[in-house]
């Protein structure tokens, strides 16, 4: 069973994300499997697990990505399958790995995105954005000819241009330099505090995910071995650190 962390959140507890006996299955293949978990009014819950745990197809459902094979995941207190539009101009997401246009310049592109989520006064807030995460001087540059770190810059920009209530982020420092990906994080906190914004994040990072993550899940093979704390759960497990119990549940030695 997991490790329960019931006292860890400080204020109301309101789930804003409700994940009800979620289940994918691809090709006779079940990648998910069974998910039960809420996730409250600001907090950062962070999801770990090895590759091919369950991570990515579990968000892509939580932003109506994917279709599950069953359960029923409510956000804001609403079905997802049944009001996705509505509940989609509340949430945002970045990662590492989505591409951006090219063939546009920075400022294009967010310019675009802005016009999508019915942003008002864009140039105002991609200024704010842009000197926020440090690149105004990229403002005119084309994407195709920035470094990983800058294009990842530029989507974590675009995943704030509508001030989500809820941010999914996945990797979303893989590939900042030290300096820049502690920034992050502390922009990302603070953001939190101010706003009262939910963030749902995955890293392969233990160290950032203990900073950053109030309550942790970890998946294995598609289903929640352990949720909690990070204490409570290196206290149930008998784990030195994140990286000794993550790499404990990669190798099935948890058991």
């Amino acid at each position: 069973m997991p490790v329960s962390a019931s006292n860890y959140y400080r204020g109301p507890v309101v789930a804003v994300i409700e994940v009800e006996n979620l289940v994918k299955d691809f090709n006779g293949i079940r990648a998910v499997d069974n998910l039960i978990f809420d996730v409250l009014d600001g907090e950062i819950l962070g999801i770990l697990g090895p590759n091919g745990a369950g991570k990515t197809t579990t968000l892509q459902m939580l932003l109506g990505l994917t279709t599950p094979t069953s359960g029923v995941i409510r956000v804001f207190g609403m079905d997802l399958q049944k009001n996705r539009g509505e509940i989609l101009q509340q949430v945002n997401f970045s990662s590492t790995y989505v591409s951006l246009p090219y063939s546009l310049t920075v400022f294009e592109n967010l310019n675009v995105f802005a016009g999508l989520y019915g942003i008002r006064s864009p140039r105002e807030k991609i200024k704010e954005l842009l000197e926020i995460f440090e690149i105004e001087d990229l403002r005119d540059s084309l994407v195709r000819k920035l470094s990983s770190g800058q294009i990842t810059r530029v989507c974590l920009a675009k995943a704030l241009l509508n001030e989500p209530k809820v941010l999914f982020l996945d990797e979303p420092t893989a590939s900042l330099d030290p300096d820049m990906a502690d920034k992050t994080r502390r922009l990302l906190k603070r953001i939190r505090a101010v706003k009262g914004i939910t963030i749902l994040y995955t890293s392969h990072n233990m160290r950032e995910m203990e900073e950053m993550s109030d309550r942790l899940i970890f998946l294995e093979r598609g289903r929640i071995v352990a949720e909690g704390t990070s204490e409570s759960i290196l206290a149930a497990f008998e784990g030195k650190d994140l990286e000794d119990l993550f790499l404990k549940i990669a190798r099935g030695d948890y058991r």
